[in-house]
């Protein structure tokens, strides 16, 4: 009976905790009514947008990056090839703005294994002005986006950034999608930084260029396998705080596969358990599966109808996700239901997959912690003189070599 018991407490425990946390993320994510205004400190902005290949909507979502509702701000789109398919796009956009100043910025820095960091850099090295935003290339940008990341800027803000809330689902994975982006992800984001302890998210950050510099600049992103990561800690480090903007901005999905959202699940779970394992090991937890394992087996324990139980317990899981939808006016189906129980099954395994290997892959690129650590144990090899030494006189005798 006392096991009964406590599974009957963690069941009541969790489900307060579904309720709660969706409740908090409704209020964070009222619907904009009307769009923010410029303000009166219009600073020079700088929005660097990190592009590889052709996303869906690519068109709309780049596009968005013009014509934006503020009086001083420049584009730099950076790409790592020329012969990257989304270039000629690019180039297209900005030719068709010419009252824009919009760049785009080609070639790759390898300041570590993170391909976005290392093909934003440049990106950063060419900004100008006070305010700089990384913005991923699938990101739609509303009028008022640059109002709206400042608007949260606070005294104590080290950076602002806005997580992704996925739209335009075209069939159930891309219902699934959603799900997992913005009932799930993006209810935690909101409930950790009405916490006080943000975290960044690489979707959307706004930087101001001395804080940025305070922190070792762009480059030192490149510390962890993430540079969402690694913002979290340096600006933590200097004593300055992550502060997650309400109303986020869209990010438009179209169809999805099974295995892409399975992929890019596992992708994110290993990052986090990489970058902050003990904040991840209680996301085994997470999902109604175990609640509902632990409300069931309590009911059968204490001679109570096991599928009343059941029933109750999932309605009130699938209407606080619901409401918060509802609330935020995010994509909102009758399919929820049935993508939100399949990500919380998908939820163990994404969690167990996370600990078998730190490998992330990206876009064609792999990441991982012994490709971070070869590399900087590179970079300090190649600081030697005795190692600048060595490759000069390799140098002279390929020289001498190739004249004969």
């Amino acid at each position: 009976m006392t096991l009964a018991n406590l599974a009957a407490g963690f069941c009541i425990f969790a489900t307060s905790l579904q309720v709660i946390s969706n409740a908090v993320a409704a209020v964070r994510c009222r619907v904009r009514a009307t769009p923010l205004p410029p303000t009166a400190d219009s600073a020079p902005v700088t929005i660097v947008r990190p592009v590889c290949g052709i996303d869906n909507f690519a068109r709309e979502t780049l596009g968005s990056t013009f014509g934006l509702d503020y009086p001083d701000y420049d584009i730099l789109f950076c790409v790592a090839r020329d012969d990257d398919p989304v270039v000629g796009l690019v180039r297209e956009l900005i030719a068709a703005h010419p009252e824009q100043r919009a760049r785009l910025l080609i070639g790759d820095d390898r300041v570590g294994p993170n391909p976005k960091l290392n093909n934003t850099i440049k990106g950063f090295d060419a900004a100008r002005g006070p305010w700089i935003i990384m913005a991923d290339s699938n990101v739609l940008m509303p009028r008022d986006y640059i109002q709206r990341l400042r608007a949260r800027w606070r005294a104590d803000s080290g950076v602002v950034v806005s997580v992704p809330i996925a739209s335009r689902p075209a069939n159930f994975w891309a219902e699934l999608e959603c799900a997992f982006l913005n009932t799930f992800q993006a209810r935690w984001e909101f409930v950790a930084d009405t916490l006080g302890f943000g975290f960044a998210q690489g979707k959307n950050m706004l930087f101001r260029r001395d804080l940025l510099e305070a922190i070792g600049g762009i480059r030192a992103l490149g510390e962890e396998v993430a540079e969402d990561a690694a913002t979290t800690k340096l600006v933590r480090g200097i004593g300055r705080k992550v502060h997650v903007m309400g109303s986020p901005f869209e990010q438009p999905l179209a169809k999805r596969r099974a295995g892409e959202v399975w992929a890019r699940q596992l992708r994110w779970a290993r990052l986090r358990r990489i970058t902050f394992p003990a904040m991840f090991v209680p996301e085994i937890l997470c999902g109604a599966f175990f609640p509902l394992l632990a409300g069931a087996y309590a009911a059968a324990a204490l001679g109570e109808n096991v599928g009343l139980i059941c029933a109750l317990l999932l309605a009130i899981w699938v209407g606080a996700e619901a409401a918060l939808a509802r609330c935020a006016g995010w994509q909102l189906t009758w399919r929820l239901a049935a993508a939100m129980l399949l990500r919380d099954l998908m939820l163990p395994g994404l969690w167990v997959d996370a600990w078998l290997s730190d490998e992330v892959k990206w876009r064609g690129s792999t990441v991982s912690e012994a490709k971070l650590r070869g590399f900087r144990m590179r970079e300090q090899l190649e600081a030697l003189p005795a190692y600048a030494y060595a490759r000069r006189l390799t140098d002279r005798y390929r020289q001498k070599w190739r004249s004969r």
